[in-house]
């Protein structure tokens, strides 16, 4: 049989996979990457830990065009399937809390058993090439991948360059060019898993404060979507993991021209009976002092600061001569402290990039239903994850899922 040669666009953690994969089965694999060189997106996940993985795997994780698409996808190469494989390149895993890093904490490490994994292969990895086009051949017969230079050839190319976040990675939405010449389509693109910018002018006051929080996203009055976590204060705005976690819904809101309202609960341990008591308790107790004695010991004392100033109190005011409805604004903004989002950070700051081509013209095999031969991979798809791991094992399935299947033996499973 003649042997297969595959070309794969990009060289992130799923062109990676794919590339490897469809290289395992025989193929030969030529990769083509725009940076000098490969996996530079892998370097900054998980904070430089490289957070490649979760073993919890549910619907409520992923958001896309089809999530019953993408949990299919998950049962055929899943958490385990990408354990088995990492440790296979010689990576040793660590788990806390269901979340999966590399034993010594660095993302390199997964780098280099990639790039080792890369060389092992045979994989014929060209840097500094930026694809422009892709043209099939008469008669189904392969295709012409180009930069404006140079040409290669392919029988299959799977499409592995990344969406838009982090576009000094690499991922500058030139695969939804190269999907658009192929005639496919779009779904609107926003940045996810970033940083919200806020209306309010006074968060130069509380920035670089941690404190954990529960987090409800509210429009029109209604509350959309609801985290716990650790709350990060911005000069501009609010950040950390829960934050992330909203921001898409908020990035597509905000794209609709509708209002986005946060609502930030710094005692989420205390109901509003419970709020009460803490009221009655300090005043008892703490009667006796002035405004900012009286405060001192609840929160971040920044933000207790804050929050006097909003209520109109006077940090040296004797609590005696205090108004108590600006007392009780205090305790009622530790519960519910309401910011209005103006904005998303930019994609430069983003994580992941929510939108992509369309789940619906695609096969379960992630070949493309408009240009058979040509497959799908990554964070190009509609398809992205929340923080914990998700969008690495959204790369890790959809690469080796893409590799399987351009590479040409459908029978392959060994990982």
């Amino acid at each position: 049989m003649k042997r297969r040669t595959v070309g794969v666009i990009g060289a992130g953690a799923s062109g990676m996979m794919a590339a490897i994969t469809a290289a395992r089965q025989g193929a030969r694999v030529i990769l083509l990457e725009s940076n000098d060189r490969v996996g530079k997106k892998i370097l900054a996940t998980g904070n430089g830990k490289c957070n490649l993985g979760n073993r919890k795997m549910g619907e409520d994780c992923y958001y896309g065009g089809s999530i019953p698409f993408i949990m299919d996808r998950l049962k055929e190469f899943g958490t385990e399937d990408a354990i088995t494989f990492f440790k296979g390149l010689g990576l040793m895993i660590k788990e806390k809390n269901g979340y999966l890093y590399p034993a010594c904490e660095q993302a390199s490490a997964v780098l280099d058993v990639l790039r080792m994994e890369l060389k092992e292969a045979g994989i014929e990895v060209v840097c500094g090439y930026k694809a422009a086009g892709i043209t099939a051949q008469a008669k189904g017969s392969g295709f012409v991948v180009t930069d404006g230079s140079g040409e290669y050839v392919f029988d299959n190319v799977i499409i592995a360059c990344g969406g838009r976040a982090a576009p000094a990675t690499g991922s500058d939405g030139s695969g939804y060019r190269l999907a658009g010449k192929l005639g496919h389509g779009l779904v609107e693109t926003v940045p996810a898993l970033v940083q919200l910018r806020c209306k309010e002018t006074y968060f130069k006051a509380v920035a670089g404060v941690r404190a954990e929080a529960d987090i409800l996203l509210y429009s029109s009055g209604r509350i959309l979507a609801k985290e716990r976590g650790e709350l990060q204060l911005t000069e501009y705005g609010i950040s950390g993991i829960p934050v992330f976690q909203l921001s898409r819904i908020a990035a597509y809101l905000l794209k609709e021209q509708k209002e986005v309202e946060i609502h930030i609960n710094l005692l989420p341990d205390y109901d509003e009976n419970a709020l009460e008591q803490l009221y009655q308790s300090r005043l008892m107790l703490q009667g006796g002092r002035t405004v900012e004695e009286f405060f001192t010991g609840m929160l971040n004392k920044k933000i207790m600061q804050l929050f006097c100033r909003l209520a109109g109190l006077h940090p040296s005011q004797p609590m005696e001569q205090a108004d108590e409805r600006a007392v009780r604004k205090v305790f009622s903004l530790c519960g519910d402290w309401k910011v209005t989002v103006t904005s998303t950070n930019p994609y430069e700051n983003a994580q992941v990039c929510a939108g992509g081509v369309p789940l619906d013209e695609i096969t379960e095999r992630m070949e493309s239903k408009k240009v058979p031969g040509v497959y799908f991979a990554g964070e190009i798809l509609d398809v992205d994850g929340k923080c914990g791991g998700y969008n690495l094992q959204w790369a890790w399935t959809s690469g080796f899922l893409a590799g399987k299947y351009a590479g040409g033996r459908e029978d392959y499973r060994s990982v």
